[in-house]
């Protein structure tokens, strides 16, 4: 049921969640609302009461330097980006005019107003020629009867925003065909329950936020994992917790084909799987999902983005914060060391023949052999528990060698296993005379003849990189 309530000054259609809920006001009292060029006029300085001056208390102030502002801002023609939120728009006024006085806008904010139809809508919008963006924001907009005769109207239409309208997501299936080149759809803070698929509409869409809604089921995106230009997806605060596609382990979906941003910021994720899953998309780059119960773990901050990075091959951004290429590999490489005892005992051999590792263990990590082809199998020294009370089991006995120059003897040194790199360079420019800057630093295993690792993260520490007593430290510059 909808009534026309006043708000102090300003008047509005609400609907009420009661069948007979709603409120009464006197006639004389109602703001039936404006047309649009008399809340451009008035909002950019061409309204008929137009005041120089203004009363503060007791005293008139003169507005010095207004009316120059008034003159630039009233040439409407040359206006690109206009906004009249919340200024009672509720028609288009008479045919034509607004656009023999606004022929350029691109950009258009009419927000919080008392537009009803979608055809007061198509009214506006028709004169409108550049018209690029749209938000239609915190409008109660009642559905057309017809939405293919008004898709004309919106046919350059590319961004929209429908935030805090209350459509649901049929209802935006049925008006859909208005807007033919949509890019961009913006529902945030609806009520959006649930997704259906979308048939013959919406296929031009590039990003769509979905934010701040009711969705529980992550399973339900189903639905649009079939639009083939989306790119960016925003879920954040919605409810979800659980999400699946159905493809072969190690395999990619072909469900979300252009997805390369995925926001889910403030749900209710608390396993691990949910971040597996995120794996199978063929082009994800940018993750965001801070506020779910998986990052409240008992683990730090550290450790999660490593295990997010090291499950999520493709990702080159997390949490707005870019991934660099040492600090993935650094990910990859304590991802495989931290699971790797549980790795052996599923199954796992760092014989290739024997390497038989449990299904159970494959879906919890199923990164984890790739991690293996790519770095080598454990070995024994990373699979032993550490030892850290005793002085003697964190001092390591290192070579250092330089392969550039034969005519520097090999120098054996004493380091403890919490010595991060760039300290070592320290002690190397100490004892070669060499700046800091430029040395490069590897390590050979004593182990592993022929296996070079660089050590490529300044602040990383010799522990990190698994290095034992007998390795040698390989300096150039």
């Amino acid at each position: 049921m909808i009534f026309l309530q006043c708000n102090g000054n300003f008047s509005h259609y609400k609907t009420f969640s009661h069948p007979t809920g709603g409120s009464f006001i006197r006639p004389k009292k109602a703001n039936f609302g404006v047309n649009f060029l008399t809340a451009v006029k008035k909002r950019y300085g061409l309204s008929d009461d137009w005041n120089e001056t203004l009363v503060i208390g007791k005293k008139t102030v003169e507005l010095v330097g207004f009316e120059s502002v008034q003159e630039e801002q009233s040439q409407l023609d040359m206006l690109f980006d206009i906004s009249v939120r919340e200024c009672t728009v509720s028609h288009a006024g008479q045919k034509g005019e607004i656009h023999s006085s606004c022929p350029n806008i691109s950009t258009l904010n009419v927000s919080k107003n008392l537009l009803s139809s979608w055809d007061y809508v198509a009214d506006i919008v028709s004169q409108l020629e550049k018209l690029k963006t749209l938000d239609l924001s915190e409008n109660k907009i009642s559905l057309p009867s017809n939405p293919s005769s008004l898709a004309t109207s919106f046919e350059k239409l590319t961004v929209l925003s429908l935030n805090r309208t209350g459509v649901t997501w049929n209802e935006v299936l049925h008006c859909a065909v208005m807007w033919p080149a949509l890019e961009e759809l913006h529902l945030a803070s609806n009520n959006i329950t649930s997704l259906e698929r979308p048939v013959n509409c919406l296929q031009s869409l590039t990003l769509l936020d979905i934010a701040n809604n009711h969705i529980i089921d992550g399973n339900q995106l189903h639905a649009i994992a079939d639009l083939p230009r989306l790119k960016q997806l925003i879920l954040s605060c919605n409810r979800i917790s659980i999400l699946n596609f159905t493809v072969q382990h190690g395999g990619c979906t072909n469900s979300f084909a252009s997805l390369n941003s995925l926001s889910v910021d403030g749900n209710n994720i608390s396993q691990w799987s949910f971040i597996n899953e995120l794996n199978k998309l063929r082009n994800l780059q940018s993750f965001n999902c801070q506020n779910n119960p998986f990052m409240d773990s008992d683990k730090n901050p550290e450790t999660i983005r490593q295990l997010i990075i090291a499950k999520i091959a493709r990702l080159k951004v997390l949490n707005k914060t870019e991934i660099l290429p040492q600090e993935r590999k650094g990910a990859e490489l304590d991802y495989r060391k931290m699971f790797g005892n549980e790795w052996l005992k599923s199954g796992g051999n760092q014989n290739a023949d024997l390497n038989k590792p449990s299904l159970e263990f494959l879906l919890e990590h199923p990164r984890y052999s790739e991690l293996i082809e790519k770095y080598g199998a454990p070995d024994d020294a990373e699979f032993r528990q550490q030892q850290p009370f005793a002085l003697k089991n964190q001092l390591l006995t290192l070579t250092i060698l330089c392969p550039n120059k034969p005519d520097q003897k090999p120098i054996k040194k004493k380091l403890p296993d919490s010595m991060t790199v760039q300290k070592v360079k320290g002690l190397l420019y100490r004892l070669l005379k060499v700046p800091g800057s430029e040395l490069r630093l590897s390590y050979e295993s004593s182990k592993m003849e022929g296996k070079e690792i660089e050590l490529e993260n300044d602040l990383k520490t010799l522990q990190f990189y698994s290095m034992e007593n007998g390795d040698s430290v390989l300096v150039r510059w």
